[in-house]
């Protein structure tokens, strides 16, 4: 009956007689460096889509801490994320930029699978 007690926490993430309230929160800077880097990963996925799929991104405190959301939906197909829940310890520094580019890349891999998936091979090109 733990799950009706919002005191028991989750085993290992949140103690019990914590609620992720209670987990500590980022300093304004850590916040500042983590909006920096979530802008930098839905921008730097912009530019390797067109226009007809929309990026979004959302910061949230999760159990775990601070969490970021960057996802993408493509013009068919099913909507494709990734979060990132960084350590303050990486924040402090900045995320790395190899760490930005790669998340940037996967999704905007995984939104153009998507169209392909949905689309399949029953298009006939207009242009070589």
């Amino acid at each position: 009956m733990n799950g009706n007690n919002p005191y028991a926490g989750a085993p290992g993430v949140v103690g019990a007689g914590q609620t992720s309230a209670n987990v500590e929160d980022l300093s304004a800077a850590e916040l500042r460096q983590l909006r920096q880097a979530v802008a930098g990963i839905v921008a730097q996925t912009r530019t390797y889509l067109p226009d007809s799929y929309a990026i979004g991104s959302e910061l949230s405190n999760g159990s775990n801490g601070p969490r970021a959301t960057v996802a993408v939906h493509p013009p068919v197909g099913h909507p494709v994320s990734a979060g990132l829940t960084p350590d303050p310890d990486d924040l402090e520094s900045g995320l790395s930029s190899e760490e930005c580019t790669e998340v940037a890349r996967g999704l905007a891999a995984s939104a153009a699978f998507q169209v392909m998936s949905t689309v399949g091979d029953d298009l006939t090109p207009t242009a070589r």
